[in-house]
Parts: structure tokens; sequence; C-alpha cells
């Protein structure tokens, strides 16, 4: 029997092969050795990485309830509106007839001024409720959108009255405010330029027909302002 021999290191320490060496084994394995054994922290899977798609889908869910919230508040005020409808009826009835002249332009003029603080008034309350800036947003676009027709009639007033045209006064507020409100609205919800265009038919109704403009002035300002106002405050939170 031939004895094998023990290599020994330079140290006098005995080495050990491994035991594959010195018997040969039926099936092929693994050799590790204790220096190199993996760590269980690089073996532990890492999560995945959420899915781009998954991601998309998140941001846009976001952005249409977003957008939904936009589109459901708008900036005019459903209970102001009200409050204008019945300050401008009481306004009707203490002008009487536009045969009256100066003072019958007077009266309208500060029932003007008076719904003009209605409104603003209304809107800040109701952006402060809806935790909004009132110049931002949808504030913001219907102002910018208002204004400009609100600025020709107001001119136009004053040309008309100064050459004793008072008769043609009702239809033109009525078709310049209702264009301002459509303009306005563009960017709110439908009930707003629907009222704006009622507005528009009456004051087209009143420049065809100008005898009937006293009364056709009463039911735009206070009949569809009470009409719309209440529709706006019962489904778009006042």
């Amino acid at each position: 029997m031939i004895a094998r021999s023990t290599p020994v290191s330079a140290g006098g320490h005995v080495f050990s092969p491994p035991v594959s060496r010195l018997f040969p084994l039926p099936q092929k394995v693994l050799e590790e050795s204790p220096g190199q054994r993996y760590s269980m922290i690089m073996a532990t899977p890492r999560p995945q990485p959420l899915e781009l798609h998954a991601h998309a889908m998140d941001n846009l869910r976001y952005i249409r309830q977003t957008i939904e919230r936009a589109g459901s508040f708008t900036a005019v005020p459903g209970l102001g509106g009200v409050l204008m409808g019945s300050t401008a009826l009481a306004a009707a009835w203490a002008a009487g007839p536009a045969a009256r002249g100066g003072r019958w332009v007077a009266v309208w003029m500060a029932e003007a001024i008076l719904a003009a603080a209605i409104g603003v008034a209304g809107s800040a309350w109701k952006s402060h409720r809806a935790s909004l800036a009132l110049l931002s947003g949808p504030g913001r676009k219907f102002a910018a959108a208002f204004t400009p027709a609100m600025a020709a009639g107001a001119l136009l007033t004053a040309v008309l009255f100064q050459h004793g045209m008072t008769a043609l006064l009702p239809g033109l507020w009525l078709l310049l405010y209702g264009s301002a409100i459509v303009s306005g609205g563009s960017a709110s919800v439908r009930v707003v330029p629907l009222m704006g265009f009622c507005f528009m038919a009456a004051g087209a109704a009143a420049l065809l027909a100008p005898a009937a403009g006293c009364v056709l002035l009463a039911a735009g300002f206070a009949g569809l302002h009470i009409l719309f106002g209440t529709i706006i405050a019962v489904k778009y939170g006042g």
C-alpha cells in the first residue's frame, strides 16, 4: 500500500487538501471554502420597481380628478345672483319708464354699482369657501373675459344718453351684459354661458322692440338673475 504524503506549509502548519482531491466523488460538486460564503444581505431579493405604465396611469388619474374639480367650480355666485335679481326688481319699480330720462338712468346706474358690489362680494365668499383665491383660476379667467364688454357698455351708455337715445339703453345693457357672461363663462360650467345667451336674446328683443325695453330689462336683470342664481346655488355650491 502506498502512503500519501501530507503537504506541509512553510510555517509548519499542516495543509489538508479538500476531500474531493483525496477521494474522487461520484458527482460534480461545488467546493466552498469558509471565507467564500455569500452575504445574506446580497442574497436578499430587491423590491421590484414601480412599472412605468402604472405610474403614468396614477398621474393621469390625478390630473383628470383635478380638472373635474376645477370644472365643477364656478366663480359666479348663485346666492349673489339671486340678491342681484332682487335689487334689480326694486330698481325697475323705482326707475319707472325710460321716458323719465336722467332720473331713470341714475337709478339704473346706482343699481349697476350695487349689483357689481354684490357680485364681487359673493364671488369672494364663494372662493373662500372653496379655499381658492378670488383672482386665481376660474375667477381670473372670468374677470379677464367679462371686463371688456362691460367697459364698452359704459362708454356706449354715455354716448347714447348724450344724444337722447335712452330708449336703446335697455337692449344695449342686456346684450352687452349677456355677451360678457358668455365670454367669462366659457371656462366655467355650462349654465353660466347659457345664462349669458338668455340675456343676449332679451337684449336683441329689446333693441328690435324699444317700446318693451323696460319690461325686458326688468325681466332680464331681475328674472334671469333669480332663476339662474338659484340653479347655480343649488348645483354648484352657492
